[in-house]
């Protein structure tokens, strides 16, 4: 009995070590610029206020916890490339791809939209 109680005691250390880290990284896969990035732009639009400081931390926040950061950099780049002008950007515009994973960000960031502001 003792033995079949340190194989639990074992398991359960390991299930919580395991599930810990995965969480977190889960949660947190944005590098810390990214999203001091993201509060610094969405303060620069909407007030330099400790209010807004809360809401756009919140925001980045709830933005992570639905599309992934690898998601989330794909969406910043072609918003970035739509705004370049020229012929090799017009991929950038016209492809239904890009349009979809501009609007998985749209969707994510009105959701914290709607639970931060």
């Amino acid at each position: 009995m003792p033995r079949a109680a340190a194989a639990l005691g074992l398991a359960l250390a390991g299930l919580l070590g395991a599930a810990q880290p995965g969480r977190a990284q889960a949660v947190n896969d944005y590098p810390t610029n990214a999203r001091a990035e993201y509060v610094f732009t969405c303060m620069a639009t909407n007030g330099q206020t400790r209010d807004m400081l809360d809401r756009c931390s919140c925001a980045i926040d709830q933005i992570a916890t639905v599309l992934p950061y690898a998601d989330y950099v794909e969406a910043e780049t072609v918003l970035r490339m739509q705004q370049v002008t020229g012929e090799r950007a017009s991929m950038f515009r016209g492809m239904a791809q890009m349009t979809e994973i501009v609007a998985a960000l749209r969707r994510a960031e009105a959701e914290a939209e709607i639970l931060c502001f």
